[in-house]
């Protein structure tokens, strides 16, 4: 376990070295930002981390504010607060390298957000079950978190709290305490926004979902607006493609990167 001052927070990392990589041949670097309440680095450390560390990446996790065992300050909790977290994190690291950037769900919403804000940061967005921060995204957020009794989000989770408290897993007693002790609820549903077309994002995409998901939908949208998008609908699959089909996930993202890992970058 190790933590890194960031801004106003201690961030907690988990750091992955490449495998068998030459020394003077830095290897790729690749971001696994995980997804909302109940998640944290550790879906990553026990599933596609050990994978694209032994494929020959230099893999960095990390708990987003408020979330794990990163700091959990009271107010902040708008996606560009999140995506300045991560730009932040990378300075604080000394990391020059171009990453490519692992998002599910939510995480896949900041890896668009800093693909967006800081071009010269993201090699590629590798985005599991999510979609980029526009009008749709927000609109789901405000449903999933506002409300007089909370959103559809909160309402799940404050269900699994009072079911049984014995047996609550530890991720939804977590996400309870987020969203009691936060602006998350208020802050997240008024990030700032993509402009429509997706001009601002430049990099390579990779996007995968579940056909049974809403958001497989979007599948066919992506491939036709960016320039550089390969979509992947999985058949009989819902929302948790990456704790359901982990090795297929690691399998398709590893088979997708291995060109590009041995290209060298463009200039500008």
């Amino acid at each position: 376990m190790a933590r890194i001052r960031v801004g106003e927070l201690d961030v907690h990392i988990q750091r992955m070295s490449a495998a068998g990589s030459p020394a003077e041949s830095p290897p790729p670097l690749v971001v696994l930002i995980h997804g909302l309440l109940i998640d944290s680095l550790a879906s990553y450390y026990f599933s596609l981390g050990p994978a694209f560390a032994e494929s020959g990446m230099d893999v960095l996790m990390y708990d987003l504010r408020g979330h794990g065992r990163t700091s959990r300050p009271a107010a902040g909790y708008r996606l560009e607060d999140f995506v300045s977290d991560l730009d932040e994190l990378l300075d604080a690291l000394g990391e020059d390298r171009p990453a490519h950037v692992v998002g599910n769900s939510f995480g896949g919403v900041i890896a668009y957000g800093l693909a967006a804000a800081r071009p010269d940061r993201v090699r590629s967005v590798i985005a599991i079950e999510s979609e980029p921060p526009m009008k749709p995204w927000a609109e789901k957020m405000a449903a999933g978190l506002t409300g007089e009794e909370g959103g559809l989000l909160v309402k799940d989770v404050r269900t699994w709290l009072a079911a049984d408290p014995q047996r609550n897993p530890r991720p939804f007693q977590l996400a309870g305490r987020i969203l009691e002790s936060t602006t998350l609820r208020e802050d997240l549903p008024r990030s700032r926004l993509l402009g429509d077309g997706l001009a601002d994002i430049h990099c390579p995409v990779f996007a995968l979902y579940g056909a049974d998901s809403e958001l497989s939908g979007q599948a066919g949208r992506m491939a036709a607006t960016l320039a550089h998008c390969r979509t992947v609908v999985l058949p009989d699959q819902g929302h948790s493609v990456l704790v359901e089909r982990t090795k297929e996930t690691a399998d398709l993202i590893s088979g997708w990167l291995a060109d590009d890992i041995h290209t060298p970058l463009k200039a500008g």
